[in-house]
C-alpha cells in the first residue's frame, strides 16, 4: 500500500502499534496474511453494507478478523483454523485485545465442519488452502444471506497464476486450481463476480437480484 494512504488507513485500527506486531510477526514467521490494500477495501465493504455477522475460512494469527472488527464495532466474525499452534496464537492476540465477544475461533478443518453448528452470514470470506477454494465455496455458499458477499483473496498468488513459466510443479498443481476457480466463479449462474486487483486479487461474489 501507498505509505502516505497507509497513515490514513492506520485510524481503522484499535491499536496501530499491535497490529504492526502482528504484520512483523507473521512477516518473520512465514505466516500469509492479507495485504494493507485488500484488507482495507474489505473494511470498507463492511461497512458499506453494514454487515453484522462474518463467516473466515483460515485465521491464521487472527490478523483480519481483529482488522475487521477493528474496523466496524457491531460486527462479529466466526472464523476457521485447523493449524493447532495459529490457532494458540489467534486465540492469544484475540484476548490480548478483548475481542472475545466479537471474535469466535473454531478450532478444526473447515472442510469437516458441521454446517448446523453455524449461521446465516452477510460475508464470508475464504482466505485457507488455495487448492480447495472452490470446494470452500460449495460448502459455505448455502450460509450467505440473500443481499450477503463472498469474499475470495489470493486469486492472482503474486502473479503467477497468470503466468505459470518457470514454477515449481507443486505450486503449479495449486495455481492451475486457482485459475480453474477463478474460472468457475464466472461460469456461476445464480452469482456475479467481480475481479479486483488488490493484493494478491480479490474476487467479490454476490446472488444475482
Amino acid at each position: 500500500m501507498n505509505t502516505y494512504l497507509e497513515q490514513f488507513n492506520n485510524k481503522n485500527e484499535i491499536s496501530h502499534e499491535f497490529f504492526e506486531q502482528l504484520r512483523t510477526y507473521a512477516e518473520i514467521n512465514n505466516v500469509p496474511i492479507i495485504k494493507r490494500d485488500s484488507l482495507v477495501l474489505i473494511q470498507g465493504l463492511l461497512n458499506i453494507i453494514d454487515a453484522k455477522e462474518m463467516l473466515e475460512i483460515g485465521t491464521a494469527i487472527g490478523y483480519s478478523a481483529l482488522s475487521f472488527v477493528s474496523a466496524k464495532k457491531d460486527l462479529h466474525v466466526d472464523t476457521i483454523e485447523r493449524n493447532e499452534l495459529m490457532y494458540q496464537e489467534a486465540t492469544k492476540n484475540v484476548k490480548m485485545l478483548n475481542k472475545q465477544e466479537q471474535v469466535n475461533i473454531i478450532y478444526g478443518d473447515a472442510l469437516e465442519v458441521d454446517n448446523n453448528s453455524l449461521k446465516k452470514y452477510d460475508v464470508i470470506f475464504i482466505d485457507a488452502a488455495k487448492a480447495q477454494y472452490q470446494k470452500f465455496f460449495d460448502k459455505y455458499a448455502p450460509l450467505l444471506k440473500d443481499n450477503g458477499i463472498i469474499l475470495t483473496d489470493n486469486i492472482i498468488f503474486h502473479g503467477c497464476v497468470s503466468d505459470q513459466e518457470n514454477l515449481s510443479k507443486n505450486v503449479r498443481s495449486m495455481v492451475k486450481k486457482i485459475d480453474m476457480y477463478n474460472h468457475y466463479l464466472n461460469t456461476l449462474e445464480d452469482y456475479t463476480t467481480y475481479y479486483i486487483d488488490s493484493g494478491d486479487g480479490l474476487a467479490v461474489t454476490m446472488r444475482k437480484k
